[in-house]
């Protein structure tokens, strides 16, 4: 399968989700277990995707570095209710000072 074959099924399948979110009947959207769970979603995938992100390499492989010790001192500084600014800069700046200081 080519590159652009596979773009453009993507494109279709997200294309016909975004249709069938039209169709469902109200009714099933109403619940209160439906809203519990599309609530916690979007949490859910996220945090997800930071983990990944976090402690996988470019291969694929489980590994732990710099980047683990960035999201914990981001952990740190948002349970300090720091701004958000505040929190992504410091943990650049811990990333960068551990792969300065020679922990890739």
């Amino acid at each position: 399968m080519s590159t652009w074959t596979a773009v453009l099924l993507g494109c279709a399948l997200a294309y016909l989700l975004k249709v069938l979110g039209h169709v469902v009947p109200v009714r099933w959207l109403e619940g209160e277990r439906t809203a519990r769970v599309t609530s916690a979603l979007p949490i859910a995938l996220l945090a997800a995707l930071v983990a990944v992100q976090t402690f996988t390499n470019t291969r694929g492989d489980l590994t732990v570095d710099a980047r683990a010790v960035a999201v914990a001192v981001a952990v740190v500084a948002l349970l300090l209710r720091a701004p958000f600014l505040v929190v992504v800069v410091l943990a650049a700046l811990t990333a960068a000072l551990l792969r300065l200081a020679g922990m890739a």
